[in-house]
């Protein structure tokens, strides 16, 4: 090296070595003297692993063997502990040794890492979920609120896709709304995922892309829990809903039900005479009299109060007795009910009212497979809280527009059905404090899930069903 090379060397803003083939420093600028606070005169011939032993356990040691090696330049970040330095250095290999320019990122490595600490107290302390996905839905990262929303963990999570998490009614909508995201447009909707556990969760989803220079990579994820305030706004609907139906009950069954007592009576008499009268007529008109008895009947179920005498029961004798009443018209429409429940404990309850329910559900049921086939009923236990009751059958299902409907007075998928069996079904469950959610896949039949609170301050684990 000769003179003028060594003064412009010297002359550079970024510290400078130069090493030979045996790693003996060969050049040593003022500025890398400066730096790492070592005299350049007396470090001229010195091998740079002798005078600096701390670096062979860095990564230092292995990039510049690698670069004389492999005869590539390379540039990377160093954090020099006995200096408490963080260095950015470039290497550039020759056959005859190494060139190496470094200089002091300290204060940018610091400025980084506090805006990357923000970023990531906003990511792992915000109160909603918080996630990002690659370009295919794969996870990436999440935070805590992430893994409670969903009930799996962070390693769990990484290794899947959000698409299995989707409930099927959801899958269109939820990959659309993505797709876009992926194209870059920011996304704002509602969808349900199915927690570890198996329970649904109402969320509210922002989808935005991620852009790294001018490309998108990949899509964060920003959603909210809001199953309870959808229960609430439902509870809130059905509150309205009940009032005004519990109204137009009151003043049908008033208006109707006193002249039901003469028709009838008058019916009978005629029928006791000698007079010629079409009896078919009179069959007629008895029918839709009873059908009409029966609607004013089931109104007033809705909107009179009731008296209530709650019991403890076993659930087990409630089904059986259910099951008994309706077993010749199951036997007369081909249908098999199976029955398990498991060990559960007595129950506080309304028998009569639950009786109803099962009654309702299951003759829904046999009469939803008018060529035969299986009805299932299982109950158990949930830990020590609730009840849970699933009855299935084969039936033809339900389609996905009626299931929000159902429930609704005097709407039915039946011919001469009225819609006020599941109406009072409801009300009864909810007077229970339970609930009771619908699913149906067509052609394949329709599921009926009910929970039911166990009493909290009684403890009744010794009088199990048997």
């Amino acid at each position: 090296m000769n003179i003028s090379e060594k003064e412009i060397l010297d002359r550079i803003s970024d510290a400078f070595y130069a090493l030979d083939e045996h790693w003996n420093f060969t050049y040593f600028n003022k500025e890398a003297s400066r730096l790492l606070l070592r005299d350049q005169g007396k470090l001229i011939g010195k091998n740079i692993w002798s005078e600096f032993p701390e670096t062979i356990e860095t990564s230092l040691f292995e990039k510049y063997h690698k670069a004389l090696k492999v005869q590539l330049p390379l540039q990377f970040d160093l954090y020099y502990d006995p200096l408490k330095i963080w260095f950015e250095i470039r290497v550039y290999p020759s056959q005859n040794g190494l060139s190496v320019y470094f200089k002091d990122i300290t204060k940018e490595k610091e400025q980084a890492s506090r805006q990357e600490q923000h970023y990531r107290s906003l990511f792992d302390y915000n109160p909603d979920a918080v996630y990002s996905l690659d370009l295919e839905g794969n996870y990436l990262s999440v935070n805590s609120t992430t893994e409670q929303l969903l009930g799996y963990s962070e390693k769990e999570l990484i290794q899947m896709s959000y698409i299995p998490l989707i409930t099927e009614d959801e899958m269109e909508k939820t990959t659309a709304h993505f797709s876009k995201a992926v194209n870059g447009c920011i996304q704002h909707y509602e969808s349900k995922v199915t927690h570890k556990e198996g329970h649904i969760v109402d969320i509210k989803v922002t989808n935005i892309p991620i852009i790294v220079e001018n490309k998108i990579v990949g899509v964060y994820g920003i959603a909210k829990d809001v199953s309870n305030q959808k229960r609430t706004e439902k509870l809130l609907f059905e509150s309205e809903k009940l009032t005004a139906v519990g109204q137009l009950a009151a003043s049908i069954a008033h208006e109707i039900r006193n002249p039901l007592t003469s028709i009838k009576g008058f019916l009978q008499l005629i029928k006791g005479t000698n007079e010629k009268v079409n009896k078919n007529y009179l069959n007629i008109m008895a029918d839709e009299i009873t059908r009409i008895e029966m609607i004013t009947g089931e109104l007033l179920l809705l909107a009179k109060p009731q008296a209530h005498d709650f019991q403890y029961e076993y659930l087990n004798k409630i089904v059986e007795d259910v099951v008994l009443l309706l077993s010749s018209q199951a036997l007369i429409n081909h249908v098999e009910v199976n029955v398990t429940i498991n060990r559960v404990p007595l129950m506080k309850c309304v028998p009569n009212q639950l009786k109803q329910v099962f009654i309702n559900l299951i003759k829904n049921a046999i009469e939803a497979m008018p060529t035969g086939g299986v009805i299932t009923i299982h109950a158990s236990q949930q830990q020590d809280t609730s009840i849970r009751i699933v009855i299935e059958d084969e039936g033809g299902g339900i389609p996905q527009e009626f299931l929000d409907k159902i429930g609704t007075p005097f709407y039915t998928t039946k011919e001469k059905g009225t819609g006020l069996g599941l109406m009072t079904t409801l009300k009864i469950i909810d007077f229970h404090h339970g609930t009771l959610n619908i699913s149906s896949v067509i052609n394949k039949g329709t599921k009926i899930e009910i929970i039911l609170p166990l009493e909290q301050t009684t403890t009744l684990k010794g009088n199990l069903s048997k």
